[in-house]
């Protein structure tokens, strides 16, 4: 007989039949009958089923077995044996030994009927005991690794640029301001400034993966105070489009990843299909998109300069009937709506080189060709209204021979949301933070 003393994982069991091994996990359920005693004990590959057969008083095994809760930690090691009967891959473990690492306190504070922001207040038990949540955040860390794979393919540098600014970011508003050392600092509500800051410092192509806040007081199921962005900036560019076609590549080599890794699985636990997207995406300008949703009976006063939730999965749904396509970019933002480093084109300077990419009728990035003329952004700062002295050290970047260059920023948390059909970002994060939530 062999022993295998380290651990083995209940989805490497089959390769072990007849030798004796050690299992870790959790006890999933507890079947203790008058002769027999079954367990099965779950890892984050599967389950297993423990089966004793009750040797009566000085049984040490017995009483061990009888002592588990539902989710006590334990180390059971035994043997594998081959049994067709039971349903659990046609393997049992025959235990020699059971060794009651952590005692769950009974009864749990949640199960699977329990509500979603009651289950946010046990995250960690929440996610332990669903494997709808343990596959989420096995396919966001495939999906980040799709990514990066195409961003360091097409030569781009990961950065990790500073959360804390010594002003307000961007318009100023929506950023969280705190105590510094006897003065305000802020935490930046995105890496705009900063990546693009890299771009002037000669670092061509660069990419980040880091957390975002902002202190808007939304409560709807696609908005949190802090989640994680996914930034890209492209030096050296033409035009927009290069940023839209690299966004594009980048999204569908992600999710092509996450299909080969995790597809059936997805569909099993949540009942969508993941396949990489055709590209190139459909685009269609705001002024076209506005058009069609007015033909619709949208905004009857004609007065919305942007689109709200509604507008979005109306040209969503429209462009899905047109083309079959799920994604779609709606490009050239009025000047009004759109921040003032967003570059113009010379002939319509009430209109940006922007867009911003919906799938399936969400919104899940902005992107934009940046300005990088300092005498022209300066201008299009003081048309907006704001103090160029505050912003000193991001328009010095401009000053030096900043090269063309465009970018984008997407919510991690709202992909994964629209990509395996959750009704809530809550739940596409791990611990979420809202305006009602700052705990666990």
């Amino acid at each position: 007989m062999i022993h295998t003393t380290s651990r083995v994982l209940v989805a490497e069991l089959r390769q072990h039949v007849g030798e004796t091994v050690s299992v870790s996990g959790w006890v999933n359920t507890l079947r203790l009958q008058a002769k027999m005693q079954f367990v099965v004990v779950r890892d984050h590959t599967g389950m297993v089923q423990v089966t004793h057969r009750r040797g009566g008083e000085g049984d040490e095994t017995e009483a061990a077995l009888e002592s588990l809760t539902a989710e006590s930690a334990v180390r059971i090691t035994g043997r594998v044996v081959d049994n067709a009967i039971v349903k659990l891959g046609g393997l049992e473990l025959i235990p020699e030994s059971v060794e009651v690492l952590n005692r769950a306190e009974t009864p749990l504070p949640i199960d699977e009927q329990t509500g979603l922001e009651h289950r946010l207040d046990w995250r960690f038990l929440d996610v332990r005991i669903r494997p709808e949540a343990q596959l989420l955040f096995a396919t966001q860390t495939t999906f980040e690794q799709g990514m990066r794979e195409y961003a360091y393919s097409q030569g781009c540098t990961e950065m990790h640029t500073p959360k804390l600014m010594d002003t307000a970011s961007e318009s100023g508003a929506e950023v969280f301001e705190l105590g510094y050392f006897g003065r305000s600092a802020y935490l930046a509500q995105s890496p705009q400034f900063f990546k693009q800051m890299a771009i002037a410092a000669g670092i061509d192509k660069v990419f980040e993966i880091g957390p975002v806040f902002r202190a808007e007081p939304s409560f709807t199921s696609r908005h949190a105070t802090e989640f994680t962005g996914v930034d890209v900036e492209l030096a050296w560019i033409t035009d927009v489009e290069d940023v839209m076609r690299f966004e594009e590549h980048m999204l569908a080599h992600g999710m092509a990843k996450v299909a080969e890794q995790h597809g059936e699985a997805i569909r099993e636990v949540f009942g969508v299909e993941v396949a990489a997207p055709q590209v190139p995406f459909p685009r269609i300008t705001m002024a076209e998109a506005q058009e069609i949703l007015r033909g619709k009976g949208w905004d009857p006063e004609g007065r919305k300069e942007d689109l709200d939730p509604e507008g979005e999965r109306g040209v969503a749904a429209h462009i899905k009937e047109q083309t079959g396509h799920e994604f779609v970019f709606i490009t050239h933002y009025p000047t009004s709506i759109r921040p003032f480093y967003h570059m113009r084109p010379a002939d319509r300077p009430d209109l940006t080189l922007s867009f911003d990419l919906l799938w399936k009728g969400l919104e899940i990035t902005t992107g934009a060709q940046r300005e990088h003329r300092y005498d022209v952004l300066v201008k299009q700062a003081a048309g907006k209204g704001m103090s160029t002295e505050p912003l000193q050290d991001y328009l010095n970047a401009f000053r030096y021979g900043c090269p063309p260059h465009g970018g984008l920023g997407m919510g991690l948390g709202r992909v994964l949301m629209v990509m395996l059909g959750l009704d809530s970002i809550r739940e596409a994060t791990f611990l979420f933070r809202g305006p009602n939530r700052l705990t666990p």
